[in-house]
């Protein structure tokens, strides 16, 4: 269906004619906007699907992709970062821009918080009282260091800080310059980020979910059960040293995503809505605020590692599970835990007191790829 309308915009003190065109098209659910839009236009995405729910109309949530769903909700239930790789089309973006929709609410707390960061930037909408919504920021490949970690005299905040509450994606992220991604090592870990310049110095908070996706290869294809890979395997690795380890292994999640199969597509019987999704993440969200209140930390994914060995109680079985998985593929010692932290957050979303064996299988299986696609001897890490 297309629709056309007549706006206005202004340059100086002159106007001109503005012809807007929206086309809606049955596929998979997407919204983009092209021609020549600023930051303000950009955010229309949100007022769109806001206004869609406001009237009572459902929004189109995700066909297929069920593991990389059930990843979603558990990187948003406990605050952990997440690596999607697939080929393209495979729903990557799509997923990544959904997080917020299942995340919980701001607090009054986060929300003043999140509202001094976007005031300090100057990028608070005009007659916005606070941030109420966790933001989602999406910065561009092109991006230099210092729009990701702030900077200018007097300093301001960057992406990092922007997204503080909320969710920072990176799409296509091998293509991000290797020093801006090695930008986020430190305020990954520290949830604080500190720019000094001559002019001064400043403090910015960052405490986000990081969403990263990238392909497999130059090319897309590498492993597509139906498309050949056109990358050599030389090409392959240098694509994939692009990430570096230690960043990698601040990925808390990783996800392959496949192809969706036409019968997933074409299934007339609706996927879980993100409501119900949300109520299970908000709910694991209270059993971790309530555990660590007298820590004052928010979620699992910023349980420190004393606090690991307190909170996260294993099974014998999980026990044994993780003690194989550990000497089998070869886990860090940073990689241990996480494995303790998603597999807790698996634990609160079943209502567990204990890390059953089930809640560490699962946990296991989402720290696996970077074996098969970052392997040693192909010079990668």
């Amino acid at each position: 269906m297309f629709c056309s309308v007549l706006s206005m915009g202004i340059s100086g003190i002159q106007g001109y004619m503005v012809t807007v065109e929206v086309d809606c098209q049955r596929g998979m659910p997407r919204f983009e906007l092209v021609g020549l839009p600023d930051a303000a236009v950009k955010e229309a995405r949100d007022r769109v699907r806001s206004a869609a729910r406001n009237l009572g109309l459902d929004w189109p949530e995700v066909r297929g992709q069920e593991n990389a769903k059930r990843a979603m909700e558990i990187a948003a239930a406990g605050g952990h970062n997440i690596l999607l790789i697939g080929p393209p089309g495979t729903g990557k973006s799509m997923l990544a821009r959904r997080l917020p929709s299942i995340l919980p609410s701001l607090s009054f707390a986060e929300s003043v918080e999140t509202t001094q960061v976007h005031s300090a930037a100057g990028v608070l909408p005009r007659g916005a009282s606070l941030v109420e919504v966790p933001p989602f920021r999406s910065p561009h490949h092109t991006i230099s260091p210092a729009g990701l970690a702030g900077g200018g005299a007097p300093p301001r905040p960057g992406e990092i800080s922007l997204a503080h509450n909320g969710v920072l994606f990176l799409d296509e992220l091998p293509e991000f310059p290797r020093i801006a991604m090695e930008v986020l090592r430190q305020p990954l870990e520290d949830g604080v980020i500190t720019i000094s310049r001559s002019a001064g110095r400043a403090s910015f908070p960052c405490r986000f979910v990081l969403v990263a996706a990238m392909n497999p290869c130059p090319c897309g294809y590498f492993g597509h059960p139906t498309q050949p890979c056109r990358c050599s395997p030389s090409k392959r690795s240098v694509y994939l040293s692009k990430v570096s380890g230690p960043l990698l292994d601040r990925m808390d999640i990783h996800v392959e995503m496949p192809p969706v199969e036409y019968k997933e597509l074409s299934a007339t019987a609706p996927g879980e809505p993100s409501s119900l999704i949300r109520q299970r993440v908000e709910a694991a969200r209270l059993l971790q605020r309530e555990r660590y209140r007298e820590l004052g930390i928010p979620c699992n994914g910023r349980l420190t590692p004393g606090a690991l060995r307190r909170y996260c109680t294993l099974t014998p079985d999980a026990q044994r599970l993780l003690a194989m998985a550990y000497d089998r593929l070869g886990f860090s010692g940073r990689s241990y835990d996480r494995l303790l932290r998603i597999s807790r957050t698996i634990a609160d979303l079943a209502g567990e007191e204990q890390i059953n064996s089930d809640a560490m299988a699962e946990a296991v299986q989402y720290r696996s790829l970077d074996r098969k696609y970052w392997q040693p001897e192909l010079g990668t890490l």
